[in-house]
């Protein structure tokens, strides 16, 4: 067993030296091999031509980017990307959170100015003091 362990840190140390001034994986590869997979899924069961060579070239394209020493150019695709997908990206993420904060608190509109509030759960009836306009009203929480 201890050959092996030895074997197992000699090829880690030779890919992590292979790896030095190489781009590596970001969030486009990540986003790219998903979607590489989808494409596999989606292949096993619909019969669409071209869509092997579609994957193929995906997934050419991702080793490509990984092993690549143009790190500018690189990181430059990797940031068109996010800049594309901010804005569902912080969606689905604000969702998330909602769904999350759902479980540990209300969230109640001011009856005068809709601003929403945030009242933790199981605190019984309470009255709220809205931070915008100072109105009061009673909800259970």
């Amino acid at each position: 067993m201890n050959g092996f362990k030895q074997w197992m840190y000699n090829l880690r140390y030779k890919l992590s030296q292979f790896m030095i001034g190489r781009y590596g994986m970001d969030e486009f590869n990540k986003f790219l091999g998903f979607f590489a997979f989808i494409l596999i899924v989606i292949g096993m069961f619909l019969r669409v031509p071209g869509l092997d060579l579609l994957i193929l070239l995906i997934i050419i394209y991702m080793y490509f980017r990984v092993f690549s020493k143009n790190i500018s150019k690189r990181s430059d695709e990797n940031r068109r990307y996010l800049g594309l997908t901010y804005k569902l990206r912080n969606s689905l993420f604000n969702s998330k959170k909602r769904l999350d904060d759902m479980k540990t608190h209300h969230i109640y509109k001011c009856p005068t100015c809709k601003q929403k509030i945030r009242v933790p759960r199981g605190k019984g009836r309470i009255e709220i003091s809205c931070p915008k306009c100072n109105t009061k009203f009673i909800k259970n929480s």
